[in-house]
């Protein structure tokens, strides 16, 4: 685009966030309002894997004889005007490619995040850092209009890029009359009152930003800045008084973390599988730091999710609620199908230990790499759907001598040991095997493979600790060993092999009595 007179806005969208419809209203109602535009768009894979951008181009003029324009079917990179992103990671995308610019580009965004196939995949934290989004926003923007538009879709019944058109018009970037984007959504004749309270939503948000009552606001305008008013005092699950006692016995601390802990337990199984975790998390308690650690850990761990979980979670009358609000459809039937693939492991691990071992045995010499799994379709909003699911449910007593439950208990009663040993030799080193359980996660063969990987960690440090505890040497190697084998881990199955060959380099270091060597291997990963 080399014509000084035509204004240019980019909409990077994924399938399914109604970037082709906004591309429609903004073009009709340019046309509506005079203009001459333009709009074209690049289509690319759905559904996260890739973006499909939406390109308009409009005259500013309304000379009707002024020399007609030639439009380009793609932006100059640096010469965006608006930069309308329904979801706020394509800012980084659009930011990556060049597109917006400081002096130039107008930048109007959604602030929710659905997380990208990248995201989704990595086996630790690989949320991109919103913080970053943020920064780079501002950085990149001449002004910066970003707001929760999702929020407050749902708030009124509506679709996010109906809200987004509205802070479009109530930006006042483009030469567009308010009724014209009005108008436009009428003639498009698809959910016209729903989309017109977003349209006026988002126009409400814009104008208060734009008048600067809307800097007080977390994630709106420029700048970014925190909410002064205060935050709501948050309540924890209520607890009986038996528990809340218990909770006092331990650090002030530590009591939020086991009030939610305690109600998830008793949730997931009963009174006495809490009072069990407490007994664990017992001996830890003078150490606040790491007791909370633990804590998380713990109850995470001992609320693995089995097939009973899933069957009580996918069963809950809050869950056909929550579909409902949030698909509108408060009035009439709704079908819920339910996508469920069990691998063999999942379905004999509910059953009593004595019962199923010798298969289980059995099972695992037969498919050393993975047992098979049973693909199925379940409409839970059936009565014989939801039956098949639910009577899963009712093996919950059962769950304690179960063939899975031995299993998992034994390794968390491993990993405490070893942590018993470690706070007694250093704080430092019992910290990081108490974050090695982070490791312990997934389900079927990941579940599986996490494991493995939790176990040789566990067995590698507790050597290198035993080596260095036994030469006085001080726990640096063991400590940077946990850190990093459960760093490597987390970063995908392509750096697990990279973990177990530092870890055997190291362990082969220390037997060698060459500690300086097992340090230095651990400075190279």
């Amino acid at each position: 685009m080399s014509d000084a007179r035509l204004l240019s806005v980019l909409i990077p969208a994924v399938g399914g966030q109604g970037g082709g419809v906004l591309l429609e209203w903004i073009v009709e109602a340019a046309l509506a309002d005079g203009l001459q535009v333009h709009g074209t768009s690049i289509p690319g894979v759905a559904q996260r894997t890739g973006s499909t951008t939406y390109y308009v181009e409009l005259l500013a003029e309304r000379d009707g004889a002024a020399e007609p324009p030639t439009f380009s079917l793609y932006p100059v990179p640096g010469a965006l005007d608006v930069l309308l992103a329904p979801e706020f990671l394509e800012i980084g995308r659009m930011i990556e490619l060049g597109f917006p610019s400081p002096d130039r580009t107008t930048i109007i965004a959604s602030t929710h995040r659905l997380y990208s196939i990248h995201e989704k995949i990595a086996t630790g934290r690989g949320i991109y850092p919103i913080e970053d989004l943020h920064a780079a926003a501002r950085a990149f923007s001449r002004t910066l209009y970003a707001f929760d538009a999702l929020v407050l879709a749902r708030e009124h019944g509506t679709e996010a890029n109906s809200v987004l058109l509205g802070a479009l018009a109530g930006s006042g970037v483009l030469p567009i009359r308010v009724d014209a984007y009005r108008d436009a959504i009428r003639a498009k004749g698809v959910q016209v009152d729903a989309n017109l309270r977003g349209f006026d939503a988002g126009l409400a948000v814009a104008t208060r930003l734009k008048a600067g009552a809307g800097e007080g606001s977390p994630g709106f305008g420029t700048p970014l800045a925190r909410d002064p008013s205060p935050a709501p005092a948050s309540t924890g699950p209520t607890l009986d008084p038996d528990f809340e006692r218990r909770i006092a016995e331990f650090p002030a601390e530590l009591r939020p973390t086991l009030q939610q802990a305690i109600a998830r337990l008793v949730d997931y199984q009963d009174r006495r599988y809490a009072e069990r975790y407490l007994e664990r998390l017992s001996p830890f308690a003078r150490d606040p730091e790491l007791a909370r650690v633990v804590a998380r850990h713990l109850a995470v761990w001992m609320t693995y999710e089995d097939a009973i979980r899933v069957a009580q979670l996918k069963t809950r009358p809050s869950r056909f609620e929550r579909i409902r609000r949030e698909k509108g459809a408060q009035r009439g039937e709704i079908v819920v199908t339910d996508f469920l693939k069990p691998d063999l492991d999942e379905i004999y691990g509910i059953l009593p230990d004595r019962l199923v071992a010798p298969f289980a045995r059995w099972a695992e010499r037969r498919w050393p790499y993975g047992r098979p799994a049973f693909g199925q379709e379940v409409k839970t909003t059936t009565v014989l759907g939801y039956l098949r699911v639910w009577l899963l449910t009712l093996l919950r007593p059962l769950r304690p001598i179960s063939y899975r439950a031995r299993h998992e208990h034994a390794r968390m009663d491993r990993w405490l040991a070893a942590l018993a040993r470690c706070a007694g030799w250093d704080k430092a080193l019992a910290l990081e095997v108490a974050r090695g359980a982070q490791l312990v996660k997934g389900y079927g063969d990941v579940r599986r493979r996490m494991t493995a990987h939790f176990d040789r960690l566990l067995a590698g440090v507790m050597r290198a600790a035993e080596w260095e505890a036994a030469n006085r040497g001080g726990f640096e190697a063991s400590r940077e060993l946990a850190a990093r084998y459960r760093a490597l881990v987390l970063q995908g199955p392509d750096a697990e092999a990279r973990a177990a060959a530092l870890a055997d380099r190291v362990l082969a270091r220390l037997a060698a009595a060459d500690r300086s060597g097992a340090l230095a291997s651990l400075a190279e990963a």
